[in-house]
């Protein structure tokens, strides 16, 4: 049985660099045919995982939830992994429930899967709505699995708590996954996660609302069904999650929306987000639309559009940020805001990373762009680049040169500490800036280099180039930074937070003790 260690293995990489784009795979949500496509990579699938020695069976019951319509048992479903119990969720949890971890039971979301009603944008009742206060509690080791353009929805004025351990993480998957269909470069298979908060949005949905202000709301992309998120608070609250896997997402909900592998849409500066981990979504691996976000340990692998991406007036923090694409696959490994109308409101974006180890493994046009006027800083950071790709493009003289201003919300322009390029083009033009100015405002900044030579081991453990690079410091920024040893990500002072809850695979292996990607974990 596979077993969870918190060892890590310093040994050298096993990265495939064969394959490339991802395998269309489509699930219908209700159930029928399972209709999978070879993909055009010209990749070798992974082979059906052996069997463990001794199989799951499945457990004999589903267990009694607070939920009045509670779990629906849908029989079991079976993998090279043993044979589970189906326990399909409600369509909506209207009281707060707790989905236990139970040996051989997998829960089930057939269809969107709500928390709680929404509450509208104020936490009292001026918009005439309510708080229904309903928590999802998800124990460490549940395993929740869905398909097609199911996804889970935590509306504003109710949390989660899916908080999982190093030893027993909380995995949302596919049907594909747990039926050992998929390969190193499967996605899209079923929507996402989506946190709705109430903090400050911009780019409202409503015409004369005023950026910012309770009447600002948005839509979650994508979503038949009203999806709103947005308000004027921004300490908001829509609960945690930690140690969570969030495995082969990205389903076209509608038109060309999908839905990433995290969501978030106004949520606050209260919510918790910590050791969070994307694998191969087939649009961008996290994306926060507007709210107050701060993330520390986060990992991205095999996004096949953006590895992170910010909008409409985030301000967000990041420390401990792992995103490494599959080769031959992705676009950007940032996408930062995009240029339209609403350029100048405010909140303005104010992206903050420290401590980031970046890897593109695809020929684009560059692996972080920053435009639509946001304020954006990366400290004590490594961006490789091998496939000619140009690291980094900045557009419009408003983000290289703009002081900084509060009456507009303005930080000032973008910047750049202690952060190393390694690419055979460090910057790129930009749609109204050069390269040139791109790289007199890099220079600018504090131990720098865009000629860096990477010494990275397994692609994310920093080896002796990266260990001497001085550190910038980043508590300056705000309380939620700490100063980090060194730059980078991973490295010897801070190493085995990788260890653990991670999966395995062709692209990147964090812990060899782990399960792959393409299996399920049997736990002793």
């Amino acid at each position: 049985m596979t077993k969870f260690h918190r060892s890590l293995i310093l040994g050298t990489s096993a990265l495939a660099l064969a394959g490339c784009g991802a395998d269309e795979i489509v699930s219908p949500g209700t159930g029928g045919d399972v209709i999978i496509n070879p993909g055009g990579g010209g990749g070798t699938p992974t082979p059906t995982p052996t069997p463990p020695s001794s199989e799951v069976t499945p457990a004999a019951g589903c267990p009694t939830i607070s939920d009045p319509v509670g779990l629906t048992d849908s029989g079991t479903i079976s993998g090279p992994t043993g044979e589970y119990r189906v326990c399909t969720m409600p369509a909506r949890f209207t009281a707060s429930s707790t989905l236990p971890y139970i040996e051989g039971l997998l829960y089930r979301m057939n269809g969107r899967v709500d928390v709680g009603t929404d509450g509208g944008p104020a936490a009292d009742d001026s918009d005439g709505l309510s708080d229904t206060d309903v928590q999802l509690t998800i124990e460490p080791g549940v395993m929740v699995y869905a398909s097609g353009s199911s996804f889970l929805n935590v509306n504003r004025g109710n949390t989660i708590q899916a908080n999982g351990t190093a030893d027993r993480p909380i995995i949302f998957t596919s049907r594909d996954n747990v039926q050992g269909l998929n390969t190193d470069s499967s996605s899209g298979q079923w929507g996402g996660v989506v946190l709705s908060g109430r903090a400050p949005v911009t780019d409202c949905i409503a015409s004369g609302a005023t950026p910012g202000t309770v009447n600002c709301e948005r839509q979650v992309e994508g979503a038949a069904q009203p999806a709103i998120f947005g308000g004027a608070t921004p300490a908001d609250s829509s609960g945690s999650m930690s140690y969570v896997q969030i495995r082969y997402s990205g389903f076209v909900l509608s038109g060309d929306s999908e839905l990433q592998s995290l969501t978030t849409g106004g949520t606050g500066s209260g919510t918790e987000l910590s050791h969070i981990m994307s694998f191969n979504s087939s649009d961008d691996g996290v994306e926060f639309f507007g709210g107050r976000v701060n993330v520390s340990n986060l990992i991205v692998v095999g996004a096949e559009d953006d590895a992170i991406d910010t909008d409409t007036g985030v301000q967000a923090n990041m420390q401990y940020v792992i995103a490494i694409q599959r080769p031959g696959a992705g676009d950007t490994i940032i996408e930062s805001d995009s240029d339209n109308a609403f350029n100048d409101s405010t909140p303005r974006q104010n992206t903050r990373i420290s401590n980031a180890t970046f890897v593109h493994q695809n020929a684009n046009d560059q692996a972080i762009r920053i435009r639509g006027f946001a304020d954006y800083s990366i400290a004590n950071s490594v961006l490789v680049s091998n496939q000619g790709t140009a690291c980094l493009r900045v557009d419009g003289q408003e983000e290289l040169f703009r002081a900084a201003d509060a009456s507009i919300d303005e930080a000032g322009p973008v910047a750049f500490d202690s952060f190393v390029l390694d690419c055979e083009t460090p910057f790129r033009d930009g749609s109204g800036s050069t390269a040139a100015e791109m790289e007199s405002v890099f220079d600018d900044g504090t131990n720098n280099n865009s000629a860096f030579t990477n010494t990275l081991s397994m692609l994310f453990l920093n080896g002796t180039n990266e260990d001497a690079v001085p550190v910038f410091d980043v508590s300056t920024w705000a309380p939620f930074f700490e100063t980090p040893a060194r730059i980078g990500a991973v490295f010897t002072e801070n190493a085995d937070w990788v260890n653990g809850w991670t999966c395995t695979s062709a692209t990147v292996t964090f812990d060899s003790s782990t399960s792959a990607c393409t299996s399920l974990p049997v736990y002793d």
